[in-house]
């Protein structure tokens, strides 16, 4: 991850033909029409398919009374998927110059991804964790080459923050050998500890030249990747009701848990755009903290769907728990989830106390929804529409109040 408090020289990509390879030097936060290129969407897709087995795993987890141990799986390998993405994210979005070698490079991070992917029912099963290493090394040695292009092409303190990066992360991969050869109940804490020290790496590589990343790019770019999480979640939900229906012909048990599910989603897109957020990311502090804070937005939508996988398997009785356990599968990432967005999002752009309230509020009764039984998932679906619905009623309210102070203040 990177970050910037100061704008950098506007550099847009050159027109007409191109050189194969090209300096890869900064990219300017002034550009206009900054978007996200066809090779980032086809990085994200790639990753979703790591992000889904993870999904299906800690399903099976669940479902067969290993939530603890299934838990602990899940946020250690999500957070390999998504440590990786998100430097590939704010690297590119400082340093993109779409030359041939910087595509190759790209690529071979996806084969990372992949690699990962394959390792991951290993790690749950076994708790063997080699591939999973293999994986994410080779998407950070990926990065380290990127790295090193950018360390060559410029100079001073541009040039040092470049090396600091290089040697950061290839310090941390030599770290995570741990995670194969150390004791198997040491490994979770080690996992803590190398992870704290991976998210150390940008504030020390950074901490005398910032990079030129661009706000509305990377704000894009985090919206895209939740939309394409929480797509795969309706896409794991739809499977397993169809599942459910087709061998076990319960469809008047599954619907409410299908409707339930459908609000959850409908609601979670609506709660994380609708705010401007790239007006919010303008220093190092704000970027850090936003950044970071999406392993949990990330994690708790994909845990929205292995919940109501798991809720489905238990109403057909696949899944051997109780009502209540299943409920909290899907209830309590939901809350999560809501309560991590209004920390990351909501709370810089509501207004008075009632606006700044109705996230939390609706975390905690979504978290009371699970004691209802069979209807749980469903409660818990309307209070989230309900949610959507009291913010949008509340803002609705305020639009006069601001329209009419804009129209008395004088302008300069």
């Amino acid at each position: 991850m990177t970050s910037s408090s100061t704008p950098a020289p506007d550099s847009p990509r050159p027109q007409g033909r191109r050189r194969p390879l090209r300096r890869l030097s900064a990219r300017g936060r002034g550009e206009t029409h900054r978007v996200a290129t066809p090779l980032e969407l086809f990085f994200d897709l790639c990753f979703v398919v790591a992000i889904a087995q993870a999904g299906i795993e800690l399903v099976h987890a669940v479902a067969e009374s290993h939530a603890g141990e299934g838990i602990l799986n899940y946020a250690m390998v999500f957070f390999a998927i998504w440590w990786a993405w998100m430097n590939f994210t704010w690297f590119a979005s400082a340093y993109d110059n779409d030359d041939v070698l910087y595509r190759v490079v790209t690529l071979l991070q996806i084969a990372g991804v992949l690699v990962l992917a394959a390792g991951i029912s290993r790690a749950f099963e076994d708790h063997e964790y080699l591939a999973v290493l293999i994986g994410y090394v080779i998407m950070r040695l990926a990065l380290v080459g990127q790295w090193l292009r950018v360390a060559r092409s410029s100079s001073g303190p541009e040039r040092r923050m470049a090396l600091r990066y290089a040697d950061g992360v290839l310090l941390c991969q030599i770290g995570w050998v741990g995670l194969v050869v150390l004791p198997e109940d040491v490994r979770p804490w080690w996992f803590l500890a190398m992870a704290i020290l991976e998210m150390c790496v940008p504030p020390f590589a950074e901490r005398e030249h910032p990079t030129s990343w661009h706000p509305h790019h990377i704000a894009e770019r985090y919206g895209l990747f939740t939309i394409i999480v929480l797509g795969e979640t309706i896409a794991a939900a739809t499977v397993a009701v169809k599942t459910g229906i087709d061998e076990n012909d319960a469809l008047g048990d599954l619907l409410p848990i299908a409707a339930g599910g459908l609000l959850i989603i409908f609601a979670a897109w609506w709660i994380y755009f609708v705010v401007p957020i790239h007006g919010h990311l303008r220093s190092n502090r704000q970027a850090f903290l936003w950044g970071y804070g999406h392993y949990v937005v990330f994690a708790s939508a994909a845990a929205i769907g292995a919940g109501l996988e798991v809720a489905v398997e238990q109403t057909v009785g696949k899944a051997h728990i109780s009502t209540l356990a299943a409920s909290a599968a899907v209830t309590l990432p939901t809350a999560l989830y809501l309560l991590t967005v209004w920390l990351l999002h909501s709370r810089y752009f509501k207004v008075g106390i009632a606006q700044q309230l109705v996230l939390p509020t609706a975390a905690l009764l979504v978290i009371c929804c699970t004691f209802l039984g069979d209807w749980g998932v469903l409660a818990a679906g309307i209070v989230s529409a309900l949610t959507v619905v009291t913010g949008e009623t509340l803002s609705a309210r305020m639009a006069p109040k601001d329209r009419g102070t804009a129209t008395r203040t004088p302008v300069a």
